[in-house]
C-alpha cells in the first residue's frame, strides 16, 4: 500500500471514528439523525464528518497542511455515485453557525488522491461550542444542489 493511500485510509478512519457524540442533532430542524455520517441525495450519497483537528495523526495533518489543535474543527465531505460506488467531484459550499447564530467561516478545498475525492475545511471552535453545518452539494452532471444539515458539539478542555 502506498504512503498516500495509507494516509487517506488513516484519515478516513479517524474521521469516521470521530463522528457522533453528545448533542449531535437534537433540536436542529432538518438535521440528520444523531450519529449519521451520510445522506442520500438521489443518485448520490454525501458522506460527512466533523472533528477537532488535534484528533488527526500528526503525519496526516502535516501532509494536508492542517493545524492540529483542540480549538480547530475540520469538516470532511465526500460524494459517491450510488450506481457504481465511485467518488465524484462536486461543488461543495458550507454555511456554518453556532447555536447563538454566529457565522463561522469554513472554506472548503478539494483533495484528490488516486481515485478518492473529498473536500475539507477548518474553523476555530470554543469549548462546548455546537456548530450547525449546512452543506450544499452539486455533484458533477447535476443541475441543482442538494442540502445536508448536521450538528456537532466540540470539547476543547
Amino acid at each position: 500500500m502506498t504512503t498516500s493511500r495509507t494516509l487517506i485510509s488513516l484519515t478516513l478512519l479517524a474521521l469516521v471514528a470521530a463522528c457522533g457524540g453528545p448533542g449531535d442533532s437534537a433540536d436542529v430542524p432538518d438535521a440528520q439523525p444523531a450519529g449519521a455520517t451520510s445522506a442520500d441525495i438521489g443518485a448520490h450519497v454525501v458522506h460527512f464528518s466533523a472533528q477537532s483537528t488535534d484528533e488527526l495523526p500528526p503525519e496526516i495533518a502535516k501532509a494536508y497542511n492542517i493545524l492540529r489543535s483542540k480549538n480547530r474543527a475540520m469538516l470532511n465531505v465526500s460524494v459517491i455515485r450510488k450506481a457504481d460506488k465511485t467518488p465524484v467531484t462536486a461543488v461543495v459550499k458550507v454555511k456554518t453557525v453556532n447555536l447563538t447564530g454566529q457565522l463561522k467561516n469554513v472554506t472548503m478545498r478539494q483533495i484528490k488522491e488516486q481515485e478518492a475525492v473529498y473536500y475539507i475545511g477548518e474553523t476555530p471552535v470554543a469549548n462546548r461550542e455546537t456548530l450547525v453545518f449546512d452543506i450544499s452539494v452539486t455533484p458533477e452532471g447535476e443541475q441543482q444542489p442538494s442540502n445536508v444539515r448536521f450538528k456537532r458539539e466540540f470539547y476543547t478542555d
